[in-house]
C-alpha cells in the first residue's frame, strides 16, 4: 500500500492504483456472486473449483446412468407383467380344460357328448397357442422361444445399474400346446389300457410337438372313452404344474427388480444430494456476501475518487 509520502508525488498516484486494484477485485467478486445467484450454481466453470467441478461431473454421469437404469427396470417389469398376464390367461384355459376333462371322464356321458367336450378342449388348446402369439413387447415375441422356433426359452438380460456388471437375467420358456403336452415329441395322452384291462395305444387323445412350422395341437378321436379322458387328466395336471413353475420364475425376477428399483431410487437421491452440495448455490449465504460486496464497491469507489484528488495537495507548495 502507498505510504503517506506518496501524496507528494504527482506522476504516479500509488494510492489511486491501490484503490483501483481493490475496486477491480470487488467488482470481479460481485460479478461472480451475481452469476452464482443468476445460474443457481456455485461452480459455473472449472476455474471456480477444479476439484469440485471434476467430482460433480462424475456424480452427474453416475446419476444419468442410474436414472436410465431405473427406467430400464420399469421396462423390464413391463415385459414380465405382459408375460405374467398371458400366463394367467393360459392357466385359466388349463383349469377349464381340467373341468371339461373331468366331466368327460364320467361314464354318464355318451360318445357324442364326449365328442363335443373334446372339440371344446381342442379349441382351448388353440386359444393357448394364439395367446402365445399375441404376447408381444415392441415386436418381440415373449412366449415363442429364443428364435421363434416355438420351443426352448427366451433369455433376457436387463441392465439395472450404471456398471456393466449390474444386470439381472431371466428366461421365459416357450408356451404352447406342444411344450405343455408334448415337450419330448408327439405324444399319446389317452388310456394305455382298455376298460377290460387289455393294452391300448392311448392314441384316442394325442398331442403334436411344437416345431418351427407349428405350435402343436390336441386331437380327440371320436372313439375317445371315459378312460382316455381320465388318463388325459394327468397330462392337464402336468401342464398346470409347468405353468405354475413359469409363473413362480417370473415372480422371483419381478421381486428382484422391485428391490433394485428401490435401491436405484435411493442411489439417485444420494448422488444428487452430493452433487448439489458441491455445485448448487447457497442463496442465503450468497445474498449476504453480495450485500457486503455492494457496500465494499461503494466504499472502494469513494476511496478511488479521494485518491485521485490527493495529488492536488501539492499545489499548496507552489504558493
Amino acid at each position: 500500500m502507498a505510504s503517506f509520502g506518496d501524496l507528494n508525488r504527482v506522476n504516479t498516484n500509488v494510492q489511486s492504483l491501490d484503490s483501483q486494484l481493490s475496486l477491480n477485485r470487488v467488482n470481479r467478486d460481485l460479478a461472480d456472486s451475481r452469476m452464482r445467484m443468476s445460474t443457481g450454481l456455485k461452480i459455473n466453470k472449472a476455474e471456480d473449483n477444479a476439484a469440485g467441478y471434476s467430482i460433480a461431473t462424475k456424480l452427474k454421469s453416475r446419476t444419468a446412468g442410474l436414472e436410465q437404469a431405473l427406467q430400464n427396470v420399469g421396462d423390464a417389469k413391463s415385459v414380465l407383467d405382459i408375460a405374467e398376464s398371458s400366463f394367467d390367461t393360459i392357466m385359466d384355459s388349463l383349469v377349464e380344460m381340467k373341468g371339461l376333462a373331468t366331466q368327460a371322464a364320467n361314464d354318464t356321458l355318451g360318445d357324442t357328448e364326449r365328442g363335443y367336450i373334446g372339440d371344446q378342449i381342442k379349441a382351448l388348446g388353440d386359444d393357448i397357442n394364439e395367446i402365445a402369439n399375441q404376447t408381444v413387447f415392441q415386436d418381440f415375441d415373449l412366449l415363442n422361444g429364443a428364435t421363434d422356433d416355438m420351443s426352448g426359452s427366451l433369455d433376457l438380460t436387463f441392465q439395472v445399474g450404471e456398471r456393466a456388471s449390474d444386470t439381472i437375467s431371466t428366461s421365459i420358456d416357450a408356451v404352447n400346446v406342444g411344450e405343455l403336452f408334448a415337450a419330448s415329441g408327439d405324444a399319446s395322452l389317452g388310456a394305455t389300457t382298455t376298460a377290460g384291462g387289455g393294452a391300448a395305444a392311448g392314441a384316442a387323445i394325442s398331442a403334436t410337438a411344437a416345431t418351427t412350422s407349428g405350435q402343436g395341437a390336441l386331437t380327440f378321436a371320436t372313439t375317445a372313452t371315459s378312460n382316455d379322458f381320465r388318463s388325459f387328466l394327468s397330462s392337464v395336471d402336468s401342464a398346470i404344474d409347468e405353468m405354475s413353475n413359469r409363473v413362480n420364475d417370473i415372480g422371483i425376477t419381478q421381486s428382484s427388480l422391485s428391490v433394485r428399483e428401490e435401491t436405484l431410487s435411493e442411489s439417485i437421491s444420494a448422488n444428487e444430494s452430493a452433487k448439489s452440495r458441491i455445485m448448487d448455490t447457497d442463496f442465503a449465504k450468497e445474498q449476504s456476501k453480495s450485500v457486503k460486496l455492494q457496500i465494499l464497491q461503494q466504499t472502494a469507489t469513494s476511496s478511488l475518487a479521494q485518491a485521485n484528488m490527493g495529488p492536488q495537495s501539492v499545489l499548496g507548495f507552489l504558493g
